[in-house]
């Protein structure tokens, strides 16, 4: 597979990025619903494509704030219509505004890592989890799930639709951007630039019962350049929560956010990252381990498949053909001057991506595409 990148601001500018896919009956499945995505023209999201990249990123968190408001915006707008509540549903306005402050701790707190434990005595920069996980709870009430769309969701107008995916597409990458931008200045080699490669529609297939056997094959794994399956569904995984929580032991809501994934698309994800293995991390195998007893207390079952723990590995970059390297930091600084994907090819199929997240009609180009997908939800 390889993957032609360019510099948005100036088209000429171009690398070619190459991919080695395993031979696996699942990676041969995954490649044929790919292959579908280039063939019939889906529509890349390049508005939800690079995360974590700070360097000559004009996606930080002042544009992301902004945009996050811009939906919250339309979605009380809609409200005022009572169109929800005519249907016999509540009204819901979103009294909450998103700015730096809001989202994450200024430079102006202790820098540091967390002192046994407690991160309160070093704030400066961290992401506020609190503002995070109320921006998703809005998300998670108004969209409903993969499998139950919410009866606000089906009601809504194609504007309204239109920001309420925003509302969860903002949510991870402003988190992804907050936890890079922190890391960069504290540990710049632990940064965790990533690609989120999804298509708007992109027809779902349900994972067979040998696909989960791979999820324990590579567990929570992330190497530089690795490409993984992407999770193809609304809701929380298990170490989200875990995460988010500290470890704390968590109530009926909360493990009711929690969706074990079912489908695969033809979507990945692509880690830019440095590798995060039990042999070159010593804190991800002592948060392996802490997650395995937070699961078990919580009444989950580590022997069960099912619980699709990890990531599907699907393939992985050829850096040195792809970049002369192997050095994180030249890899980056060459993607950083890049972050657009003009082109894909594998096999014999490819697609050109001839557009931009900032073209002044993105957002309607998007919403076009997304039209029958909005009219169908609307008749349930």
């Amino acid at each position: 597979m390889i993957i032609t990148y360019r510099n948005p601001l100036a088209p000429e500018q171009t690398i070619d990025v190459h991919f080695d896919i395993d031979q696996n009956d699942f990676t041969h499945r995954w490649k044929q619903e790919l292959k579908k995505l280039l063939q019939s023209n889906y529509h890349l999201e390049k508005n939800y494509c690079f995360m974590g990249f700070v360097e000559n990123n004009p996606r930080n968190v002042e544009y992301l704030c902004a945009e996050i408001n811009k939906a919250i915006f339309q979605i009380n707008r809609f409200n005022t219509y009572n169109k929800w509540q005519m249907a016999g549903l509540k009204a819901y306005h979103i009294d909450d505004h998103f700015d730096q402050d809001t989202v994450m701790y200024s430079q102006d707190y202790p820098l540091g890592k967390a002192i046994d434990g407690d991160e309160s005595q070093t704030l400066g920069l961290r992401l506020k989890h609190d503002a995070m996980n109320r921006l998703h709870r809005y998300f998670e009430d108004l969209q409903g799930e993969a499998w139950g769309l919410s009866s606000y969701y089906r009601l809504a107008d194609f504007e309204t639709k239109y920001a309420i995916r925003q509302l969860n597409d903002l949510c991870h990458e402003l988190e992804s951007y907050v936890m890079s931008l922190r890391k960069s200045v504290l540990e710049p080699q632990w940064q965790r630039p990533s690609q989120i490669m999804t298509w708007l529609q992109a027809p779902r297939q349900n994972l067979l019962d040998e696909d989960f056997t791979l999820f324990k094959k590579n567990n929570f794994d992330r190497e530089l350049g690795g490409v993984y399956l992407h999770w193809a569904q609304i809701g929380k995984t298990h170490i989200e929560v875990f995460r988010d929580e500290h470890g704390a032991p968590v109530d009926d809501v909360v493990c009711s956010t929690i969706n074990a994934l079912r489908y695969y698309t033809g979507e990945f994800d692509i880690e830019w990252g440095k590798d995060v293995t039990d042999a070159t991390a010593p804190w991800h195998a002592e948060e392996q381990q802490q997650f395995r007893a937070w699961l078990q207390q919580n009444g989950f079952d580590l022997n069960d498949p099912k619980l699709a723990l990890g990531y599907i590995k699907i393939g992985h970059c050829d850096l040195e053909k792809s970049f002369g390297t192997r050095d994180q930091y030249k890899i980056w600084a060459t993607l950083s001057q890049h972050l657009d994907v003009y082109k894909i090819s594998i096999d014999d199929v490819e697609n050109t991506f001839d557009y931009v997240w900032s073209q002044q009609d993105f957002k309607s180009m998007q919403i076009e595409v997304m039209k029958p997908g909005y009219l169908h939800s609307s008749k349930y």
